[in-house]
């Protein structure tokens, strides 16, 4: 970890360590005021380092919460394919149809007010996010939403989706034979799904999409369920499923009739400054026919491998882009509207928003931090800690959630009586 001086960010080349103590470094929430002082990093690795003691932080506390979190490293093995055949990979239909990394050592970086105040371990390594991509999937909905693409979150998915040709085995129960275009919001149940249900996992859609049944994702211990239980009312229950994400990610393809991460890549990434290493992949098998080209639909998580590939520096953009409520550096990029309802608690989980915005609802996933926080969530751990009210970005990965919280807290303590805490 490093504790940071002040220096010329352009001083610091792409690959820069530093080492201190034997550690390599390498909706109600308001965003926090913009002023013509608010600092906004440059484009790539061009971002001011600042002391946390010129910040007004405790520089041994900052330490502390670094050390909190490289102790907490996962104990899941780092080469990820192996993770997968020992958990997912177990799943009915859970063999892997995307690409997987061999990940880094826990990584991660604090920013305070826009600077970067504290790194360690790799955060240049492009990596696996799993299920923070779905932060960047909704976030193309969003995009969607803004542009008249999508006139309302709680028209029916049916009104947006025209046939789409499937391999043999995709489509709603009764469908699945056959390659041939199929219509996947045409069962009775299916109808009723909202663009709201599917981002906010409620959907309870029924069928069958690049080969992975719905059932068949973190299936009921009890076999007899599989594929034949009653169905909740759209709205009514909250499931976390991946196969439901990725059929959002192929909705939004056809609303765009674009590649989502070309959308992404103009309409946020570049303009916030990411770096050209994300990369943003879908499945073997999850191809379509768009306008006469072929078209691979993202997958919203690593679940079946995949996902949104990305380093922490440019995880930690877009923490600040969200953090920010969509602005950057004057220029609105997505719409408050948007953030009102991505960081609004949904009705059945309430500590959920927009995928995959998990909310501090009634201070449940950290007691000591502010209500209106939020942390784009994906498995390994990976982690970006967003809150407005103390202008701080967390990134963290490849770490334990119980160790991550006690992070969080050492870095609001490190704050002292600047901290806002409710």
């Amino acid at each position: 970890m490093s504790l940071l001086s002040p220096r010329s960010p352009r001083t610091v080349p792409p690959c820069f360590a530093f080492a201190l103590g034997g550690v390599l470094s390498l909706s109600l929430a308001a965003a926090p005021p913009a002023s013509a002082q608010t600092y906004w990093p440059g484009t790539g690795y061009d971002w001011e380092r600042r002391d946390p003691v010129a910040m007004g932080l405790d520089a041994q506390l900052i330490q502390e919460a670094v050390d909190i979190a490289i102790a907490g490293e996962s104990t899941s093995p780092r080469d990820l394919a192996l993770n997968h055949q020992m958990t997912f990979g177990r799943e009915p239909h859970g063999e892997p149809v995307g690409p997987f990394t061999v990940r880094g050592p826990q990584s991660g970086l604090v920013v305070y007010k826009g600077y970067i105040v504290a790194e360690w371990g790799d955060p240049h390594k492009v990596d696996m996010t799993f299920s923070v991509s779905k932060s960047f999937l909704s976030t193309t909905v969003g995009l969607a939403y803004d542009r008249g693409l999508i006139a309302d979150v709680d028209d029916p998915v049916r009104l947006y989706m025209p046939p789409v040709v499937l391999d043999h085995g995709d489509g709603e129960p009764g469908d699945e034979s056959g390659r041939r275009s199929k219509l996947l919001f045409e069962s009775e149940h299916n109808r009723m799904i909202t663009w709201d249900h599917l981002l906010r996992q409620t959907s309870d859609w029924e069928g069958t999409l690049w080969g992975k049944p719905e059932w068949a994702d973190r299936p009921d211990d009890d076999r007899s369920t599989w594929g034949t239980r009653a169905r909740f009312e759209p709205g009514t229950a909250y499931e976390y499923n991946d196969t439901r994400v990725n059929l959002l990610a192929l909705a939004a393809t056809s609303v765009w009739r674009r590649p989502l991460p070309e959308v992404l890549r103009e309409e946020v990434m570049d303009p916030i400054g990411a770096t050209n290493t994300w990369r943003w992949y879908g499945y073997d098998n999850s191809w379509i026919t768009l306008d006469g080209s072929m078209v691979q639909v993202v997958s919203g998580g690593g679940h079946w491998g995949g996902g949104m590939h990305i380093n922490a520096f440019d995880q930690a953009r877009f923490g600040l882009f969200t953090m920010h409520r969509g602005m950057w550096n004057g220029k609105r990029i997505l719409s408050e509207a948007w953030f009102d309802m991505a960081t609004a608690p949904g009705t059945v989980n309430e500590g959920y928003g927009f995928m995959n915005f998990s909310l501090n609802t009634g201070q449940r996933r950290y007691e000591r931090a502010p209500v209106n926080t939020w942390t784009h969530t994906g498995a390994g751990s990976n982690l970006i800690y967003v809150d407005p009210a103390n202008e701080l970005v967390i990134v963290a990965r490849w770490i334990r959630g119980g160790a991550f919280g006690d992070t969080v807290h050492r870095v609001l303590d490190a704050m002292g009586a600047a901290a806002v805490r409710r």
